[in-house]
């Protein structure tokens, strides 16, 4: 597969998105970016023919759209179990269920967590896609992964430093 065939260009346009994401220091502004990504990379995953990471995809995109606006564990579990239903249907073998596992943590992180604890979930969800990634031969999506990892951990370190008080004279 090309630099530029359209399953890689699709990826570039979720490169920048993803990117776009994590440099929120807002958690909402995070997840409608991430929504929006999520549709894009859901398209990505299937013209690369990768369905359990379309299918995980396209739910977490649904799941940061839901978790603009709601907040309820309950929620969050019954994604997770469509998730591992999704798992079931198109997992042929270990590596398709990285994205899913993926997508679970991130769920659980989305739904009940804010701040650094929230981001660091985020960064376990996002090594588990890095792999993915990497075995479906994304350009872009592992591009993006390598970057969401090292933004994500760069916005916690800030977010760490501005909580802090300032040092006493």
């Amino acid at each position: 597969m090309g630099l530029f065939s359209p399953a890689q260009v699709v990826g570039y346009l979720a490169l920048a998105l993803g990117i776009t994401a994590f440099l929120q220091k807002s958690d909402d502004r995070l997840k409608l970016f991430n929504a929006i990504q999520g549709l894009v990379y859901a398209l990505h995953f299937v013209l690369l023919g990768n369905l359990p990471a379309s299918a995980s995809s396209l739910l977490s995109s649904l799941r940061s759209f839901l978790a603009l606006r709601y907040r309820s564990w309950l929620l969050g579990a019954a994604i997770i179990g469509v998730n591992v239903g999704l798992g079931a249907v198109f997992a042929r073998n270990a590596a398709g269920w990285l994205p899913v596992i993926g997508s679970c943590i991130a769920t659980i992180a989305i739904f009940t967590m804010r701040g650094v604890p929230f981001r660091s979930v985020l960064l376990a969800s996002t090594l588990l896609w890095l792999a993915n990634n990497i075995i479906s031969r994304s350009i872009g999506g592992t591009v993006l992964e390598l970057a969401n990892a090292t933004i994500n951990i760069s916005t916690m370190i800030r977010l760490v430093r501005s909580s802090r008080p300032p040092p006493c004279p």
